[in-house]
């Protein structure tokens, strides 16, 4: 879904008018559930660089309520301690009142989701997305079965 950029005019402390662009896109991916942890840091690139924009912010957005976005040094180490992390903070094997109302098993998977947040923002600058050295975007679904997820990328820039 990439659609054509709104165009905001603003006018600064001078009194100058300069102008900033909206752009919105997106992407799909498949993922595995039960805290599957993807780079999806290659998509937000494209879809910044596909914008036209040369500095601004990109907001990543995963719609749904059990998937979240967030950044960390994808190696295994880091994903590992993630994963054990989550595990402690939202186990799987405890009673959810969710899980008793709606009786779908994943009760566990809003509560990371919520934890987690379902939103990422990163600066950009010459047209590179402002990330440290070993940080990557990730995309976490923790929903109890495999899902395609549609990530939005909103890109506001000049």
């Amino acid at each position: 879904m990439a659609a054509a950029p709104i165009m905001l005019f603003c006018l600064n402390d001078t009194s100058t008018r300069w102008m900033m662009a909206v752009y919105t896109g997106s992407f799909a991916i498949e993922s595995k559930g039960f805290t599957d942890i993807i780079d999806i840091t290659a998509e937000v690139t494209q879809i910044m660089e596909q914008s036209g924009a040369g500095s601004g912010i990109a907001v990543v957005f995963v719609p749904g309520s059990t998937a979240g976005v967030t950044s960390i040094e994808y190696e295994d180490g880091a994903l590992s301690d993630l994963k054990s992390a989550i595990d402690r903070l939202a186990p799987q094997d405890i009673h959810y009142d969710h899980d008793a109302r709606w009786g779908d098993g994943n009760g566990f998977s809003h509560v990371r989701a919520a934890l987690m947040g379902a939103s990422f923002t990163v600066p950009f600058e010459n047209r590179r997305l402002i990330l440290g050295t070993w940080q990557q975007i990730a995309l976490v679904d923790f929903d109890n079965r495999p899902r395609q997820r549609k990530v939005v990328v909103q890109i506001q820039g000049e």
